[in-house]
């Protein structure tokens, strides 16, 4: 994007994207909602296109693209919801990186608020869109701890599919560490997808942990922790999306 030209324009969820508002799909709701203005004006149309010379605000407040793009990994302590802000007041897993960062960054995917492990941050719009992007299938891999022995076929049935609900929940991969940890390798991500399979068992969960995002792992980092993700990392984890793609 190169918005140094004013006579070059963007559509308006882009332009958010780039300023670090949310992913470019959560800015189209942000805008359909009303919550954005254009040289004055409240704008839904996702149709709408901006320059540099536009006046963009959301809720109220200017926002701009930024110019250093920001690709940060946290290992989320569980307890903390994956949103910007939150009306019910509890704790926002972002708020964990503000001291470090002045940009504006916002999640890419989600973790329950029960759930830990590692969620990425950007301000990089084209990334987060690659990277959530139905095409991209990247792996995710999560390490489960049950307050009751696993079913013995529970693997080989999650890896087969399940039905939970009307809903059609089918895993990449699953292990059996031991009696009562299992390992699960997820590529479609539908919501509280592992919970609500273990839950159709009538099997607790007491611990659910993201060990790894595609090409990158928790390795190093404990609860609460954060890194900015390499280039040859960034670069990684956007050939595994194109790859999906082709």
């Amino acid at each position: 994007m190169n918005l140094q030209d004013n006579d070059s324009k963007i559509r308006l969820q882009v332009f958010l994207a780039h300023s670090g508002v949310a992913s470019r799909r959560a800015c189209e709701k942000i805008i359909e909602s009303g919550r954005v203005s254009v040289n004055g004006s409240v704008v839904t149309e996702l149709g709408t296109k901006v320059s540099a010379q536009d006046e963009v605000l959301v809720d109220g407040k200017k926002v701009f693209p930024e110019e250093t793009k920001r690709y940060v990994l946290l290992n989320k302590p569980a307890g903390y919801v994956c949103t910007l802000s939150d009306e019910k007041g509890r704790p926002v897993a972002a708020e964990l990186l503000k001291e470090a960062y002045n940009e504006r960054l916002y999640n890419v995917g989600r973790l329950d608020m029960f759930s830990q492990g590692l969620i990425i941050f950007t301000n990089d719009g084209d990334f987060a869109a690659a990277l959530s992007h139905p095409s991209a299938e990247i792996e995710k891999e999560y390490i489960v701890d049950t307050s009751l022995p696993l079913p013995r076929n529970l693997a080989e049935e999650f890896q087969r599919g399940i039905r939970v609900d009307g809903i059609f929940y089918k895993c990449k991969s699953a292990q059996e560490i031991n009696a009562r940890r299992m390992k699960i390798v997820l590529i479609e991500g539908k919501n509280r997808e592992i919970r609500n399979v273990f839950k159709s068992k009538e099997i607790g969960i007491k611990k659910l942990t993201r060990v790894r995002i595609g090409s990158v792992t928790i390795e190093g980092l404990l609860s609460g922790q954060f890194r900015e993700l390499s280039q040859y990392e960034v670069q990684g984890l956007l050939k595994l999306c194109r790859s999906k793609a082709i």
